[in-house]
């Protein structure tokens, strides 16, 4: 009796310590996957996101955005996405955004990660909420040349038609066509300050995998760094301020580069 119940002792024991070992080592493999899959830079995220960083360490994948938006755009990211797990996005070829005026996704966010700030209308105004889905910035259309087909000279302009800011985020420009001599390319072209990134363009394309596809605009715009300025640009100005200013917070030495490059006399006060 005694020899049996140390044997079922020791195999609970085994048990136990196994279970462990299995647990332990599925938490380090779930911890890999999630570093993995914050490693993806080509995520969209919804009107109003703070930069990436900022916006994974403010969500607390509540999914109301997710709840909250009326034409189910926004997806929670499950293992399989390849994006942090439980944070909304949207890829934009399924179900693009479809630019709601009272941008009903944002508000409701309890932790800021949706900055409502983003996103308010320059002018005081009650309607939609104060807030203009025009400022938002969820990504850029970026077009490709080799297989976009109006530049081929094929006449499409169905990604133009399907911008809401039609002749202003995406306008035609009209080039003769030499090859034939007759006809005219209308080739569509992206205003970065205006895009929203907001995706109709790329749901709208004809072709088998779209031509125009949006992409997080830190992927798809350069940096200029702060070596260089705008002159005529009082915003420019104040995004040098701004760099100088944080660069030098916390030290009196100046790098000799920039102490040769003296970055308050290229901005004119």
């Amino acid at each position: 009796m005694g020899k049996a119940i140390n044997t079922s002792r020791r195999d609970a024991l085994r048990k136990m310590i196994r279970s462990s070992g299995i647990f332990a080592f599925g938490g380090f493999g779930w911890g890999a996957y999630l570093n993995k899959a914050k490693v993806s830079n080509l995520v969209l995220r919804p009107p109003g996101a703070l930069q990436e960083e900022d916006f994974l360490n403010s969500c607390i994948k509540c999914g109301i955005c997710v709840d909250s938006c009326p034409y189910d755009t926004l997806i929670l990211a499950k293992p399989e996405d390849n994006v942090a797990i439980g944070t909304p996005y949207f890829k934009p070829r399924s179900i693009p955004c479809y630019m709601c005026p009272d941008i009903p996704c944002a508000p409701p966010c309890p932790s800021g990660a949706l900055d409502v700030n983003k996103l308010k209308a320059q002018q005081d105004t009650t309607e939609n909420n104060g807030l203009d889905i025009n400022k938002a910035q969820m990504g850029l259309a970026v077009i490709d040349t080799d297989t976009c087909i109006a530049f081929w000279g094929i006449q499409c302009d169905v990604c133009y038609r399907a911008c809401p800011l039609m002749d202003d985020a995406i306008s035609l420009e009209y080039e003769r066509n030499e090859r034939t001599g007759k006809h005219a390319f209308l080739k569509p072209v992206v205003n970065s300050n205006t895009c929203t990134g907001c995706g109709l363009c790329e749901h709208a394309c004809v072709i088998e995998k779209a031509a125009i596809r949006i992409l997080p605009r830190d992927v798809a715009m350069g940096k200029v760094g702060d070596h260089y300025i705008k002159g005529w640009d009082e915003e420019d100005e104040q995004r040098l301020r701004n760099i100088k200013d944080s660069k030098y917070e916390n030290t009196d030495e100046v790098p000799a580069e920039d102490y040769l490059n003296n970055w308050e006399d290229l901005i004119d006060e």
